[in-house]
């Protein structure tokens, strides 16, 4: 054996140890794990996404992956000469854009996915809000929003319920539920729902130990423009100064929506992180340190180990 594989073997063991807490801990505990559109760009960054989740699985977390398709519907719009409009990161959908998204998301996305998740050997199901009723939705009517006068956003839908049970009963089984967030109302008009607010929705209903979002950034920026200025750790407090000092990105505003409907519906730990840097979601739940930005209800709630690693050195 050379000197290299035995410094191989020793940083493989020292890591495996460093994480032996983390699965103790985490173990039947259930994490919601949400993932844009641009994830799924391509096999190789989706078989990395879906082996992390492998991981998890095996180590006994319950993971439910919900996703979304954003990049995929509007190339497609624009290949069927369908105009694609948003709204402080929201997409208006109308009747064309909500064939495309349906297209999309139950079809192309949740596919392969699914199809990566054999190829790994994990035991995928994939869903929509549709299925069995799993999300009970209204369309949302119009509001007047201050920049931009009253806005209807179309087949977009709102949130009443999420039926837990139906996805109680795929966790209990040992599946890995992987969701499309397209649901309906009760007379069976398609919805479409923003997938960082499907994502929320259910760890709340799940009482989820963690809400992870998986995105392109580094994790939430203290200046948008600025690329190195994650913020490693924040409460709601800071979250909502942000907001009022417009300093979240029109992407990031869904998904503070999102994280402060979690962290108020009793979600303990929301996670921002990047999908580009490899085995990030592996990183930020097995070590202290992490690799993108932690959102508690207050920084009083973080344990000395959260404090004590990198995360101490956030800048808001």
């Amino acid at each position: 054996m050379s000197l290299h594989d035995h410094g191989d073997r020793a940083i493989a063991v020292t890591a495996l140890k460093a994480a032996i807490p983390y699965i103790r801990m985490f173990k039947r505990r259930t994490f919601v794990v949400k993932a844009g559109g641009a994830v799924f760009a391509d096999d190789a960054s989706t078989r990395a996404l879906v082996e992390q989740l492998g991981i998890l699985h095996e180590v006994g977390i319950r993971v439910v992956l919900v996703h979304g398709g954003g990049p995929q519907s509007t190339a497609l719009a624009e290949a069927l000469s369908v105009p694609s409009e948003f709204v402080q990161g929201r997409r208006v959908t109308d009747a064309r854009s909500l064939r495309v998204s349906t297209m999309v998301l139950n079809g192309e996305i949740n596919t392969r996915i699914l199809a990566a998740a054999r190829d790994a050997g994990l035991p995928a199901v994939g869903m929509s809000g549709v299925d069995a009723g799993l999300i009970r939705a209204v369309k949302r009517p119009p509001v007047h929003l201050e920049a931009h006068g009253d806005v209807d956003y179309g087949f977009v839908g709102d949130i009443q319920t999420v039926n837990e049970d139906v996805l109680i009963r795929q966790l209990d089984a040992g599946f890995l539920p992987v969701i499309s967030p397209l649901s309906a109302d009760d007379q069976g008009t398609l919805l479409n729902i923003n997938a960082d607010t499907v994502a929320a929705a259910v760890a709340v209903a799940l009482k989820a130990e963690k809400l992870i979002l998986a995105t392109g950034a580094a994790g939430i920026l203290g200046d948008p423009a600025d690329p190195g200025s994650l913020v490693s750790y924040l409460d709601l407090k800071g979250l909502e100064a942000m907001h009022a000092e417009k300093r979240l990105a029109d992407g990031m505003l869904p998904k503070a929506a999102a994280i402060e409907q979690a962290i108020r519906g009793g979600v303990h730990r929301v996670h921002v992180i990047s999908h580009d840097l490899p085995d990030s979601l592996l990183l930020e739940v097995f070590t202290n340190e992490g690799t993108g930005t932690l959102v508690v209800e207050s920084i009083d709630s973080l344990s000395p180990a959260e404090q004590q690693g990198s995360r101490a050195e956030a800048r808001s």
